[in-house]
């Protein structure tokens, strides 16, 4: 398989995973995202479970592989497992119990432990359509995700409301950070190009200024890398290994 072939298909298929305490609704929010379903009654997750959804982002389409982890401790072992190989998440918590948002810090420090790399990530306040019973302001999980350096939405699997719009933002990141690493890879192999050696740094200016910072990027907006082949076959490696590690 030649370079072009392969960067080509690295930046078309990639694995995202909704993780969050019990009961926040990351199965409807998949369901509504995956089948246009919504189930007043679901059962909480035991596990992981997942879908593979087709996405179009800048004219391509993406296929992702999105994993439901469940959020009860009992299962913590087994799904912290699944976190390798996946290159984005949303981490979701219920606008209407406080205890599902003061848990963010314990799941983003899960996240940063068990993940392969900084995973492109959105905090997601779900249930917007419980208004009255809101115990979370949205200004509160705003000033989180900025300073998590995070993205953030509000939504609802009940209603459809940002459904949607959470996982293509979280998406159309990944695609837009592999795909600027894979210019810089291209222009590394034309001739005159600079060598670099190993354990060498290559710095890619990113739009820092966005509203949210991706995870993944560094809050002044640089996207920090090895040498660029080992980058290129390391994210293939991971974007199409499908089973959990072993």
């Amino acid at each position: 398989m030649d370079f072009r072939r392969m960067t080509k298909q690295m930046i078309t298929f990639l694995r995202l995973f909704l993780i969050g305490d019990s009961a926040v609704g990351k199965s409807n929010l998949l369901a509504r995202f995956a089948r246009n379903e919504f189930y007043p009654s679901s059962k909480s997750t035991i596990g992981v479970e997942f879908q593979t959804q087709k996405m179009g982002i800048n004219g391509k389409e993406i296929k992702a592989q999105i994993w439901d982890t469940a959020g009860q401790e009992r299962f913590r072992a087994v799904t912290s497992a699944y976190y390798r190989g996946a290159v984005g998440a949303l981490l979701v918590y219920d606008i209407s119990r406080r205890q599902t948002f003061d848990s963010i810090g314990r799941w983003l420090n899960e996240l940063q432990t068990h993940s392969d790399m900084n995973v492109v990530t959105i905090l997601v306040g779900n249930k917007s359509d419980l208004k009255d019973a809101r115990e979370v302001p949205t200004a509160e999980g705003k000033v989180l995700a900025e300073t998590q350096g995070l993205f953030f939405m509000e939504t609802s699997a009940l209603d459809s409301s940002n459904v949607a719009a959470a996982f293509q933002t979280v998406v159309k990141e990944i695609y837009n950070i592999l795909s600027r690493k894979v210019m810089m890879s291209q222009d590394l192999n034309k001739p005159g190009a600079p060598e670099l050696g190993n354990g060498k740094t290559v710095v890619l200016q990113g739009d820092g200024n966005q509203e949210g910072n991706a995870g993944g990027l560094k809050k002044d907006g640089a996207v920090h890398l090895n040498t660029a082949h080992f980058i290129i076959l390391f994210y293939l490696g991971e974007c199409f290994s499908l089973a959990p590690p072993s």
